[in-house]
């Protein structure tokens, strides 16, 4: 997972992972925009397969240690993900898994079919005084 953060308060993530991927600096860089103290929206059009994403015992120990440790900030900080996803069939199974999503993670999983339609989105989510102008 690599975060952009340019646009802040929305922050762009590439869910795909390649070998050797420092997952470190994932967490350094999702802590980073907690420390910011203000809202923010995560989007991604990067989807990883089942191959992509497993995860080591250790690696979900670690990630739910650290879930565990920023439980609060979570939930107060991130208004939601929203995921671009083009093909109806497909966004329609993921909403099946929105629901898990949010109870694993703390906010919610949202859907869009562009990345346009999921800016607009991410806009509606924030508070008026931190809607980017994009």
């Amino acid at each position: 997972m690599v975060m952009n953060s340019s646009a802040f308060p929305l922050v762009w993530m590439n869910l795909t992972q390649e070998p050797g991927h420092d997952h470190q600096k994932d967490f350094d860089e999702f802590e980073a925009n907690l420390r910011r103290g203000e809202p923010f929206v995560l989007l991604t059009d990067t989807v990883p397969t089942v191959e992509d994403h497993e995860h080591l015992p250790q690696e979900k120990k670690r990630t739910s240690l650290w879930m565990k440790k920023h439980k609060v900030e979570l939930r107060r900080l991130v208004l939601g993900m929203i995921l671009v996803e083009p093909n109806t069939a497909k966004r329609l199974a993921y909403k099946a898994f929105a629901a898990v999503f949010a109870k694993f993670w703390g906010y919610p999983l949202l859907l869009a079919e562009s990345r346009e339609q999921a800016v607009e989105m991410a806009k509606q989510l924030l508070p008026r005084d931190a809607r980017p102008s994009l």
